[in-house]
């Protein structure tokens, strides 16, 4: 009984001690949420994300390819009228934060053809985004991506830390101060 309590104890007060840095965290991104940036949903805890592949410029790869970087990727397509509005913040978001630390993820999911997202990416001037494609859906099923566009944010360790639904405005300070913000977080 005695080591029961102990043990108790112990998870309590590790609790404790871990708790309030973690809600510090929390805490400051929410406060950082502004406009459109207020559909932007944080994680209690990180989750998984999808290991299938999908095509990139350079061949196959993964989500777990952009391991040690805060990534946004983002789930989109051709026909889709709030990605087209969307992509040229997406783009000037990696034009100004885009690097070692932080990298924009476009995920074309679906029927989209690579002609038809050179052409996509054309009409709107987006030059400085490669063309990663979900051609049959699949990392977008396996990750409950339900609708266009979904942007979701992941940690150093590739784990989904949130969720926006839908389209925002990525050229935002809020959006920059929340990416600056995870990017200046030291690595663990």
């Amino acid at each position: 009984m005695r080591l029961v309590k102990s043990l108790l104890l112990y998870t309590a007060m590790c609790l404790v001690a871990n708790g309030p840095a973690l809600a510090a965290d929390t805490a400051t991104l929410e406060a950082l949420r502004h406009g459109d940036m207020k559909k932007l949903s944080f994680h209690a805890e990180p989750k998984s994300v999808s290991d299938l592949e999908f095509s990139g410029p350079d061949g196959a790869m993964r989500l777990t390819d952009f391991d040690d970087q805060i990534v946004l990727v983002n789930f989109w397509a051709t026909w889709c009228a709030p990605c087209r509005k969307e992509m040229p913040m997406l783009s000037d978001l990696q034009t100004q934060l885009g690097g070692d630390e932080f990298q924009v993820v476009t995920l074309a999911t679906g029927r989209n053809s690579p002609e038809g997202i050179a052409k996509f990416f054309g009409e709107i001037g987006v030059e400085n985004l490669p063309h990663y494609m979900d051609h049959r859906q699949a990392i977008a099923r396996d990750m409950g991506v339900l609708g266009l566009p979904v942007t979701i944010i992941l940690n150093r360790d590739g784990q989904e830390i949130a969720r926006l639904m839908g389209d925002a405005d990525w050229s935002s300070d809020s959006a920059k101060d929340i990416l600056q913000t995870l990017i200046d977080e030291p690595a663990s």
